[in-house]
């Protein structure tokens, strides 16, 4: 039986091996296969995609939902906009900036959130995020008001033949950070930190019991999530050449979470799945319809009707049961080597 559990993982490694070479390569030559505006909307999909991934790590890892995550989407889109604007920052640093506004913020906003759970944690984001949505809509002598920031350059790297104006450099920029952002984040909710998040998603109470600072490993996942969240702004104030409230309001939050629901959550690929559906919705059934919406809300209900666990979910049954029994056991095994700080000693 062992034999077989063994010889069953080995066979799991290769077929995820195989389908990422194959995707990759796919990503790779998509330029010369789809057309300008194919490229364009893939690109926006892999900038989503770190969205809704980002707001994965709440929700499927932490167990926090929350609608207050485009706040940070787009502070890390405005501080680019803002930087281009005023200190003509248009290279590293200005990207840079924006990541750290978003973990900053988030740094800030934690302490604040983290003080309830469940739908007061839910309404604490969201009210956040609608101070910071009135705060840029208000403030227009810097921020643009309703009218936000248009004209942001892209950014200037000289390794890679220099301003990234062409839509194909820019796609290949956007696909390079969505394949860092995806292997750093399926790292880390493989590793201990990460499955010892899901002991706590699943029974804070009973971590608690057994010495874990559940709330540490809350407010770390948060400002972690929170970052991602900024490098997407970021992305897309450079895809878009414009910023503006809607980048932070709730509505964003809202769609990000359709997302997550919709591709699965727990997942990560799931999220990015939904990312790329919703925006095909968007973008390509709204060319044949007004009503694209509906058909977003009918796809949204049918998927919590018949596959509560996303279209990930419908995947997951044809996985081995000695699959899920090594998981299980890797929860287990995993949750136990973490760093020494985040244990409570014993009283």
């Amino acid at each position: 039986m062992i034999r077989n559990e063994v010889l069953t993982a080995k066979s799991s490694r290769v077929q995820r091996a195989v389908i990422l070479a194959v995707l990759v390569a796919s990503l790779s030559l998509a330029p010369a296969i789809i057309g300008e505006y194919g490229l364009g909307l893939l690109t926006e999909m892999f900038i989503f995609g770190i969205f809704a991934m980002s707001l994965d790590l709440l929700i499927g890892y932490g167990g926090l939902v929350s609608l207050g995550h485009a706040a940070f989407f787009g502070v890390g889109g405005y501080a680019v906009g803002l930087l281009a604007r005023h200190l003509e920052l248009t290279a590293w640093p200005g990207m840079v900036a924006g990541i750290l506004a978003g973990a900053l913020l988030a740094v800030v906003f934690a302490p604040v959130v983290l003080r309830a759970s469940g739908a007061y944690f839910l309404m604490l984001t969201l009210a956040l995020g609608q101070l910071l949505y009135g705060l840029v809509w208000l403030w227009r002598p810097i921020t643009g008001g309703d009218d936000g920031l248009p004209g942001i350059p892209r950014p200037e790297l000289p390794l890679l033949g220099g301003i990234l104006w062409d839509n194909v450099a820019f796609y290949y920029f956007t696909l390079l950070w969505a394949g860092l952002a995806a292997l750093s984040m399926s790292w880390l909710t493989a590793s201990p930190f990460g499955l010892t998040l899901r002991g706590i998603r699943e029974n804070e109470l009973r971590l608690e019991s057994l010495g874990y600072h559940t709330w540490l490993y809350k407010y770390a996942i948060y400002v972690i999530a929170a970052t991602y969240a900024a490098l997407a702004g970021t992305l897309y104030a450079y895809y878009a050449g414009y910023v503006s409230p809607h980048n932070l309001g709730w509505a964003l939050s809202g769609e990000a979470m359709v997302m997550v629901i919709l591709g699965g959550a727990g997942t990560l690929w799931g999220p990015a799945l939904g990312a790329a559906l919703v925006l095909v919705l968007k973008y390509v059934v709204s060319s044949f319809t007004d009503r694209w919406l509906a058909i977003l809300g009918l796809t949204f209900v049918l998927t919590v009707l018949f596959a509560p666990q996303g279209l990930a979910g419908l995947v997951r049954p044809l996985r081995w049961p000695a699959g899920r029994a090594a998981s299980a056991e890797r929860v287990w095994a995993g949750s136990q080597a973490v760093p020494a700080f985040l244990r409570r000693r014993s009283q």
